[in-house]
C-alpha cells in the first residue's frame, strides 16, 4: 500500500495596497480580475465561478456577487485601493463597480477600455425574434 502524500495548500503572500480591477462584462458573463500594478493576478471571480449558470450569469446581480467574491479574497491579502478598468457592453458593468466599493475597496479611478473597431470585422447578423 502506497504512503499517502500530504498536499500543502500554497499560502499566498501579502500584496501591496494599490492595484487594478479589470471588469470584463460580456453579454453572457462578467469576469472580475484584481491585479497588482504590474498585472500579476491577486484574485479573480466570474458569474459562472460563483454558481450562476445559463442566462442568470448575464444579470447585474451575478456581476455583483462575482465582484464581492473577488474583492473579499484580495482584501484578505492586503489590497486596499484599486483603479477600475471596465471593458465590454454587458449588463454587469455598473453593479460590479458599485459592489467593489461596497466591499470596502477604495476606488481611485474608473476607465472604460472597451475596444472600438475602426470598421474592423463584420458584426453578427441582426436577431429577428
Amino acid at each position: 500500500m502506497a504512503t499517502s502524500k500530504k498536499t500543502r495548500t500554497r499560502r499566498k503572500e501579502k500584496v501591496e495596497p494599490n492595484g487594478v480591477a479589470h471588469i470584463k462584462a460580456t453579454f453572457n458573463n462578467t469576469i472580475v480580475t484584481l491585479t497588482d500594478q504590474y498585472g500579476n493576478v491577486i484574485s479573480w471571480a466570474s458569474a459562472g465561478k460563483t454558481g450562476f449558470k445559463g442566462s442568470r450569469k448575464s444579470t447585474p446581480f451575478a456581476a455583483q456577487v462575482a465582484a464581492e467574491a473577488a474583492a473579499k479574497e484580495a482584501m484578505e491579502l492586503g489590497l486596499q485601493r484599486v483603479e477600475v478598468l471596465v471593458k465590454g457592453p454587458g449588463s454587469g458593468r455598473e453593479s460590479a463597480v458599485r459592489s467593489l466599493q461596497a466591499a470596502g475597496l477604495e476606488i481611485t479611478a474608473i476607465k472604460d477600455v472597451t475596444p472600438i473597431p475602426h470598421n474592423g470585422c463584420r458584426p453578427p447578423k441582426r436577431r429577428r425574434v
